[in-house]
C-alpha cells in the first residue's frame, strides 16, 4: 500500500473551510454590510443558559476594543450557585447524550457547522466588534470553528468503530471508547468562536455533557456557538452557558462531578486549575483530567543563508497580526550575526510603517488590544525594553485618536537574555531581536526557555532544518513561513513544558482526551449452552 493509500485509509475525509477572498471589493462590501446589520442589533443580551432556562443575574458589558463606548453585549454573570445548577443538569443529561451513537452525535456537529456557514459574515462581524479582530482574522476564526465541528465529527465516527485488537483461537478481544463524563470548558477571548467551539465540540462529539464558561470579554461570541449547537440538536441539559468572571470558573474546576476540564489561557491560570483539579473530594471516584493550553514565548530563528525578503513579512505577520494576541505569536527573533544588521535595518523601517487602527478598517495592520489592562501591560513592557535596548522602533506616530485600547507595535533590539521582555509572555505587539553567533547557540537559547508552543526557522539548508527540528522542543515548528495560523487537520496544535499538557487540538489524537477505553475478553470455547 502506498503512503497516500495508507493516509486515506486511516484519516477521516476532511477539507478545511476556504477563507473569504477579502481582496475582492464585493466581498469587502458584503462584510461591511454585515457589520452594519450587527451594529443595528447591539447590545446583544447574553443570559445564562442552564438546561431549558435562560437565567439572568448581575449584568456586565463586553465592549469594542477599538471604541470602548460601544457596548457589544450585556451578559449576565454566573455565580457558584449557577454552576451547581448547570452541572446538575449536565449530570442528568449525560447518560442519554452519552448513549446516542457516534454517528448521531457526528450528524449534530455537522448540522452546527452548516448553521455557522449560513451566518459566516455575521459571526465574523461579531468577532470584529467584540474582540477587535481584523477581518481576515475574524473570518479565519469562523472557518476554524467550522473545521473543528467537521473534523471532530469524522473523528467521533472513527472512534465509534473501536480499535482492532490481536485475536487468538478461543478468545474474542474487543475495545470500545466511552465518554469520560461531564466536561467543563473554560474558553479564551482571542479565538472566541474557534477555540470555544473546538473544545466544546470535541467533548460533545465523544458523548460528554458540557458546561461552558467563556471569557468575560467575549460572551456574545460564545452565545453564538452555543446557540448553533443547541439548534443543531444538542440537548439543552447537555450544554450550558455560564458567562462571568473568576467565580464560575473556579466553581466549575472544583466541582467533584466534573470529569474533564478543558482550558485555554494564561500559564498562571492553567497551573492553578491543575492544582485544584488534583484534589479528590470524598465520594469522588474519578481523577479529573485537565486538557490545558497555556500560551508561549515563541522564537523564530533566522540563519545566515535566509532569504530576508521572506523573513520580514513573516515576522511582521507573526509578531504583529491581531496585535500579537495569539498564543502562537512570535515575540522573539534570534538572528545569525552575519545578517543581523541587515535584518534589523529592514525591520526597523517596516515596523514604523505599520498602520494601527480599528479592526473593521481593511487597511489596519495592528488593531487595538483587548482591554485597558492589556494596554497598560504592553506599554509597561515596551517601556522596560526601550530603556535597555540598543535600538528601538515603534509606530508611535500612527496611533489613532480616541479612547480605543491602542498600543504602538514595537521592535526592541539587543536585550539581554534575562530581561523581562525576553522571558515573560507579553501577549501584545512587541518583538525582541537578538543576535547569535550560530544556529547551535540559537537552539541552546530556545532549549533554555520555559515555554514550548510554537517556533520558526528560516534557512535554505536542509541539514540545518533537520538539525533544528530534531533539537527544538516546541509543539509546532514552522519552517520558512509565518508561525501563526495552524490549520485543523494539517497542523495539530499544542505544546509542552509550561505551554500546556500536550494534546494536539485539531489532530487525530485529541478526542482521546475525552474518552475512556474499555476492553472485553471473552472465552469462546464454551462447555455447553444455557437452555
Amino acid at each position: 500500500m502506498s503512503a497516500a493509500e495508507t493516509t486515506s485509509a486511516t484519516t477521516p475525509s476532511f477539507r478545511n473551510e476556504p477563507v473569504l477572498e477579502l481582496r475582492r471589493a464585493e466581498v469587502r462590501t458584503s462584510a461591511l454590510e454585515a457589520l452594519a446589520r450587527l451594529d443595528a442589533t447591539l447590545p446583544i443580551e447574553v443570559p445564562m443558559s442552564i438546561g431549558e432556562e435562560l437565567v439572568r443575574g448581575d449584568a456586565f458589558a463586553s465592549v469594542d476594543p477599538s471604541a470602548p463606548e460601544r457596548v457589544v453585549a450585556r451578559a449576565h454573570a454566573a455565580t457558584a450557585a449557577h454552576v451547581d445548577a448547570a452541572v446538575g443538569q449536565a449530570v442528568e443529561a449525560q447518560r442519554a447524550w452519552g448513549a446516542t451513537s457516534a454517528d448521531e452525535r457526528a450528524a449534530v456537529l455537522r448540522r452546527a457547522a452548516e448553521l455557522l456557514r449560513g451566518r459566516r459574515l455575521e459571526l465574523a462581524a461579531l468577532a470584529v466588534r467584540e474582540c477587535g479582530k481584523p477581518w481576515p482574522e475574524a473570518d479565519g476564526d469562523v472557518c476554524e470553528a467550522i473545521d473543528f465541528l467537521e473534523y471532530y465529527a469524522a473523528g467521533a465516527e472513527a472512534l465509534g468503530r473501536g480499535r482492532a485488537l490481536i485475536q487468538l483461537p478461543g478468545e474474542r478481544n474487543t475495545m470500545k471508547y466511552v465518554p469520560r463524563g461531564v466536561t467543563g470548558v473554560i474558553a479564551p477571548w482571542n479565538f472566541p468562536l474557534a477555540i470555544l467551539c473546538g473544545m466544546a465540540s470535541a467533548a460533545l462529539a465523544t458523548g460528554n455533557a458540557v458546561v461552558v464558561k467563556p471569557a468575560e470579554q467575549a460572551p456574545a461570541c460564545a452565545k453564538a456557538v452555543v446557540d448553533a449547537l443547541h439548534a443543531a440538536g444538542v440537548p439543552h441539559g447537555a450544554l450550558s452557558l455560564l458567562p462571568g468572571g473568576d467565580e464560575p470558573g473556579k466553581a466549575l474546576v472544583a466541582d467533584p462531578r466534573i470529569h474533564t476540564i478543558v482550558f485555554t489561557g494564561s500559564c498562571a491560570a492553567g497551573l492553578s486549575i491543575l492544582e485544584s483539579a488534583a484534589h479528590v473530594e470524598d465520594g469522588q471516584f474519578h481523577i479529573k483530567k485537565v486538557v490545558a493550553e497555556m500560551g508561549g514565548k515563541n522564537v523564530i530563528i533566522v540563519d545566515a543563508d535566509a532569504d530576508l525578503d521572506d523573513v520580514v513579512p513573516a515576522l511582521l505577520s507573526s509578531a504583529f497580526g491581531f496585535a500579537g494576541q495569539k498564543c502562537s505569536a512570535a515575540s522573539r527573533v534570534l538572528v545569525h550575526q552575519q545578517v543581523a544588521d541587515a535584518l534589523a535595518e529592514r525591520l526597523v523601517g517596516a515596523v514604523r510603517t505599520l498602520q494601527v487602527g480599528p479592526a473593521e478598517d481593511f487597511a489596519t495592520d495592528v488593531p487595538a488590544v483587548i482591554d485597558a489592562a492589556a494596554q497598560m501591560r504592553v506599554r509597561r513592557y515596551t517601556g522596560l525594553g526601550a530603556s535597555a535596548a540598543t535600538r528601538v522602533a515603534a509606530a508611535t506616530d500612527a496611533l489613532p485618536a480616541g479612547d480605543g485600547f491602542y498600543v504602538a507595535p514595537a521592535l526592541l533590539v539587543g536585550l539581554p537574555d534575562d530581561h523581562p521582555v525576553i522571558q515573560d509572555e507579553i501577549f501584545g505587539p512587541v518583538l525582541a531581536m537578538q543576535t547569535v553567533a550560530s544556529i547551535d547557540e540559537a537552539c541552546d537559547k530556545v532549549d533554555a526557555a520555559r515555554f514550548a508552543l510554537t517556533g520558526g526557522l528560516f534557512s535554505r539548508s536542509p541539514k540545518t532544518v533537520e538539525e533544528v527540528a530534531a533539537r527544538t522542543p516546541v509543539g509546532n515548528l514552522y519552517v520558512n513561513r509565518e508561525i501563526t495560523g495552524a490549520m485543523v487537520g494539517r497542523q495539530p496544535f499544542g505544546g509542552g513544558r509550561l505551554s500546556g499538557t500536550g494534546p494536539k487540538a485539531g489532530g487525530p489524537d485529541y478526542l482521546l482526551q475525552f474518552v475512556e477505553a474499555r476492553a472485553v475478553t471473552e472465552n469462546t470455547v464454551r462447555h455447553g449452552l444455557v437452555v
